[in-house]
């Protein structure tokens, strides 16, 4: 009997997920300081979020210091949760450069209250529309005239 395969990889399946590319990444530090310096800004206690609009796709750029989470394995877990909900929004979000600075809430929160509150301060900077109240229809699809009626 064959062994059992320990990972996807093993039984010759491999699995991937959208990836975070760099080309969706803010890295260089001339990058960071135009945002910074000229970008719009917006906070709550867990982060704050700088945004500078261009006609480049949309980036992201996060800044976790140790004054955060002192160890290691919080700040990743941030920034973990940080770029799967940009992941997921990047598509909805107009071109530019973002960068979160996590603030001392953020160690405390839990991965999804990480990304309700970046989803929340893009909605606040104007990034994302705010969400539809709940409880209400999408828009009807109009009847067809009654040049395009079926006979």
């Amino acid at each position: 009997m064959p062994p059992t395969p320990v990972s996807t990889q093993d039984a010759g399946v491999v699995v991937s997920a959208p990836r975070f590319p760099r080309a969706a990444r803010v890295r260089a530090k001339a990058e960071f300081t135009a945002v910074f310096e000229r970008g719009r800004r917006t906070a709550e206690p867990r982060m704050a979020l700088h945004w500078l609009a261009d006609d480049a796709p949309a980036r992201l750029g996060l800044a976790v210091s140790r004054r955060v989470d002192p160890h290691a394995v919080g700040r990743n877990r941030i920034k973990r949760n940080l770029r799967e909900a940009f992941r997921h929004l990047r598509g909805r979000l107009p071109g530019g450069a973002y960068v979160v600075v996590a603030r001392g809430g953020a160690a405390q929160a839990d991965g999804v209250a990480l990304r309700e509150a970046f989803a929340r301060l893009l909605q606040r900077a104007g990034a994302l529309p705010p969400p539809s109240p709940a409880g209400t229809m999408p828009p009807a699809i109009p009847a067809p005239s009654s040049d395009q009626a079926p006979r």
